[in-house]
Formats: C-alpha cells, sequence, structure tokens
C-alpha cells in the first residue's frame, strides 16, 4: 500500500464503518486514479470532498439527512447578525467623543474598525460574488476578529471589549455554511441588515454615548441575540407547518451564537443571586464557556436521537427466506 493511499483511508474514516466496507475500496480507488503521478499527500479540495461525504453518509444513516440545509439556514441568519453588528459598530468608531482623554486609532475609536469594514465587505460579496470570495472574506473577518486582541495589545491601540468580539467570531463560524447558490432575494439580506445597523446607530447617536463599546455593547448585543432567536424560532414554526424541519435545526445551530450575545445578562443572572450589582469577570468567562459548549453538545445530541427514533420507527430489519424451505431466518 503506497503512502497516497494509506492517506485516502485514512480520511474514509469520516464515513460509516459499514459504507466503508461496501464501497471503500471503491472510493479509494477512483481517487488513486485521478491522483497525479508523484503525488504522496491527498489534494485539499479531495480531502475536503471525502470529508463532506462522509458526513452526508453519517447524516443519511441517522436519518437526518435535513441537518444540512438547516444549518446553512442558520449560517445566512447568522451572517446577517455579523454584518448589522458591522454595520453598527461601524458608526459607533466614527463618534469618538472629543475630549474625552481616551486614546483612539486616528480618527476612530479603536483598531476595530477594519474588522467592522471587512465584515461589510462579506455583505457586499455575498450579494454580487456569493460562493468561494465570500467564504472567503468571511474566514479572513473571523481570523481578524479573532487575531485583534493580541495584535492590539503588541500594538497599544485599543479595540472592541471581548463581548463584542467572540459572538462575532461565533456568528462567522456558522456563516461559513451559507450557501453558495442562495436566491437573490436571500443574497441581498446581509446587506439590508448591515445598512439598518448603520442607520439604527446614526439614528440614537445624537442622544447616547455611542463613542463607549462596552455601555453599548450591554445594551444592543443582548437585544440582538433574543431577536435572532425568536425570528429563527418563529421561522422553524413557519417552515414546521411546511412539513420542512431545517429550521429546527437552525435553532439548535444559533443556540450558542445566541447565547454569547446574551452573556452580559445571563452572567448577571448569575451574580445576581449572590446580591453582586454587576457580573464579576469570572462568572463572563465561566458563563461564555458554558454557552460556548451548548451548540456543539445540542446537535450531536439531536442528531444521536433522531438516528435512535429512526431505528425505532424502522423496526427490525426484514429477514431473507432460506433458498431451500422458504422459511425466514
Amino acid at each position: 500500500m503506497t503512502a497516497l493511499e494509506r492517506r485516502y483511508r485514512r480520511l474514509l474514516l469520516a464515513y460509516p464503518a459499514d459504507y466503508r466496507r461496501d464501497r471503500g475500496d471503491e472510493i479509494v480507488g477512483t481517487y488513486l486514479d485521478l491522483a497525479d503521478g508523484g503525488r504522496r499527500w491527498p489534494s485539499p479540495s479531495d480531502a475536503a470532498d471525502l470529508v463532506r461525504g462522509g458526513l452526508r453518509q453519517r447524516l443519511r444513516a441517522a436519518v437526518a439527512t435535513d441537518l444540512i440545509p438547516g444549518v446553512r439556514l442558520a449560517g445566512l441568519l447568522a451572517l446577517a447578525t455579523a454584518t448589522f453588528l458591522a454595520g453598527f459598530w461601524m458608526v459607533v468608531e466614527q463618534q469618538q467623543p472629543v475630549g474625552a482623554g481616551v486614546p483612539g486609532f486616528g480618527p476612530f475609536v479603536s483598531a476595530g474598525v477594519v474588522l467592522w469594514l471587512v465584515w461589510l465587505l462579506a455583505a457586499l460579496l455575498v450579494l454580487v460574488a456569493p460562493g468561494r470570495p465570500t467564504h472567503v472574506t468571511i474566514t479572513v473577518a473571523m481570523l481578524a476578529t479573532t487575531a485583534v486582541p493580541a495584535l492590539s495589545l503588541a500594538a497599544g491601540l485599543p479595540r472592541p471589549p471581548l463581548l463584542v468580539l467572540a459572538p462575532q467570531v461565533a456568528l462567522g463560524v456558522l456563516a461559513l455554511a451559507v450557501d453558495r447558490h442562495l436566491p437573490l432575494t436571500a443574497r441581498f439580506l446581509p446587506i439590508v441588515t448591515a445598512a439598518s445597523g448603520g442607520a439604527f446607530a446614526s439614528r440614537a447617536g445624537g442622544s447616547l454615548y455611542w463613542g463607549s463599546y462596552r455601555w453599548t455593547s450591554e445594551q444592543l448585543l443582548p437585544a440582538t441575540g433574543a431577536v435572532l432567536l425568536v425570528v429563527t424560532v418563529l421561522l422553524a414554526v413557519g417552515l414546521a407547518i411546511r412539513q420542512d424541519t431545517r429550521g429546527g435545526w437552525a435553532v439548535l445551530a444559533l443556540l450558542t451564537p445566541s447565547g454569547l450575545l446574551s452573556v452580559h445578562i445571563l452572567a448577571s443572572a448569575v451574580d445576581g443571586l449572590g446580591g453582586a450589582p454587576r457580573p464579576t469577570y469570572p462568572t463572563l468567562v465561566g458563563t461564555a464557556l458554558v454557552v460556548g459548549l451548548l451548540g456543539p453538545t445540542v446537535l450531536p445530541a439531536a442528531v444521536a436521537l433522531r438516528r435512535r427514533a429512526g431505528i425505532l420507527s424502522a423496526g427490525p430489519r426484514p429477514t431473507k427466506p432460506c433458498p431451500t424451505c422458504g422459511t425466514h431466518r
């Protein structure tokens, strides 16, 4: 067995065991026939194709093939939410209070202005260039959002608080699942929400201290998380009436982003039991960790329950008649 074949067979672990047993040799043989001479590693596209195929087969075995369309729906809602927040924070960045004695990033509040520009670019690209350009831009925006705390610390620059950055990363991870073939009306959604976020911040900026990320985030983020969850639940109910179960999976997939948007309120409820006026930093971190594990825990559990329900509803496997006596074994 060559090194390339061995590595292809390792990728086959993405498939269920019975599927590998029945068709593993055929799949590996096909990829080996198409591989360039001298290649030692599977190409990234081959690896991604095998993993995607294995995931589909596992979901088919679990009677949960509707999970992927549901996650794609959640990805669109997550991207729309992320671009709404980017539009809002972009206006906040331009309204730095004069004479406040706080450091800035040129004429902006912080280095976060760079992040929000990339997120707004993703909103534009999903309209005019859906597919790979959109996914690459979302990836860049998500990675930049993750890296900005360390880079800002190294450069001595102000940045948005982690309370703002953490849910943006979670929304970005889910936004990577957005469908490459969205209808035109759906492709307009992120750019519309981005414009709505900017308009909302501009309208209210004259009466509130929008230059403070901390003050604004404690009010805006929980409200955004609540709206996201309510909209998704209503959408799930509407789809369920039409015997479409995508919405239910979308609700489960969005539990973590919605929870991270509401971390301040959830942590306040925990510390409020002890009489603390504001949530402490350890409580905020602990709440974020618990919420961060919620979606990755609930989704596999729901798939396992669906598989069990499918096995029970299918009943025992049909037996084959004996070719000699005709009785079933």
